[in-house]
């Protein structure tokens, strides 16, 4: 496995965000939303957060409970989905190994989390490792697990200080097995935390996630648990990797790098999902890029095949 202790670049003055260029329109309809509860979190330097560092001073109650004036509150998204693109290109720009890409990409995550938790939104999934990833050179995938682990191990304070459920969805059976242990560990640690619930999909593709559903139901159906006749999509939905989550369909997918696609992210649970596709880079995706995309997904009225009354 590779190291990641690497030296401070002087790379991060390339992270003041940028607003984003929103490539489709993006609106939303409107929702109850319940009462706000807001607690007072660390704040951490880049530096900080990228490498690990010291926690930073805390911030005010009233600081924290400020949503951006552009957004309102009752229609904020339950859950928003994220494939987070671009880390190698950010790197290569910048003349840079792919690795501090990859760490500029977590710094990037970390400060969503925390917009994530200060909005009340209550999911978030980032796709962070996809089946097709493996076939990527076995260099880059070392890094890659490594920090996987380094990151949990690392953020597993924070998360409980901020409230923070962690679960992983994908094929773990081929995580290293070091991985996996921490995985469970993590998993189990904040189970029971009532924030934001953060779901990573790494070992994970949308047809995987079918596929492995439908087996778990033939299975079923062999043992004589349910009738052919029984299944119905809620079956089917029970059977999938989001079956841990209250909001299994994401009200907002954010691609950054400019690709519009999804790559086999969840195709089942974006069924109405609201698309942005944005050309940030992901570790230059920050709150401007954010509150851009929320602002336009506010706008839409979302009918789900209806039509207004």
């Amino acid at each position: 496995m590779v190291s990641l202790q690497l030296p401070l670049p002087t790379v991060f003055s390339h992270f003041n965000p940028k607003p984003a260029s929103c490539l489709c329109r993006v609106r939303n309809r409107s929702r109850a939303f319940p009462s706000s509860k807001y607690r007072i979190f660390a704040s951490w330097t880049a530096a900080d957060a990228v490498f690990g560092g010291q926690e930073g001073t805390t911030t005010t109650v009233e600081e924290e409970r400020l949503l951006p004036s552009e957004l309102r509150p009752e229609l904020m998204p339950n859950h928003v989905a994220v494939i987070m693109d671009g880390n190698v290109r950010w790197a290569r720009q910048r003349n840079l190994p792919s690795s501090f890409g990859h760490q500029a990409g977590v710094k990037a995550l970390r400060d969503l989390v925390d917009l994530c938790c200060k909005w009340e939104i209550r999911v978030l999934t980032v796709f962070a490792f996809s089946t097709e990833n493996w076939l990527r050179p076995k260099l880059e995938i070392d890094i890659l697990m490594t920090l996987f682990e380094k990151v949990m191990k690392e953020d597993l304070k924070k998360l409980m200080r901020q409230d923070v459920r962690l679960s992983v969805i994908g094929d773990s059976k081929k995580l290293p097995k070091s991985l996996q242990k921490l995985k469970t560990e993590v998993e189990d640690i904040t189970r029971n935390n009532l924030g934001l619930q953060l779901i990573i999909a790494v070992s994970y593709s949308g047809q995987y996630d079918i596929v492995q559903a439908c087996k778990s139901i033939a299975e079923k159906t062999q043992d004589g648990v349910i009738q052919p006749n029984d299944i119905t999509e809620a079956v089917i939905e029970q059977e999938l990797k989001t079956n841990c989550t209250k909001f299994p369909h994401p009200d907002l997918l954010i691609r950054t790098s400019g690709e519009q696609r999804i790559s086999n992210f969840l195709l089942w649970q974006l069924a109405y999902t609201e698309l942005a596709f944005v050309k940030s880079l992901w570790p230059d995706f920050g709150k401007a890029d954010f509150v851009d995309v929320l602002c336009s997904f506010q706008q839409r009225q979302r009918r789900y095949g209806g039509r207004d009354s």
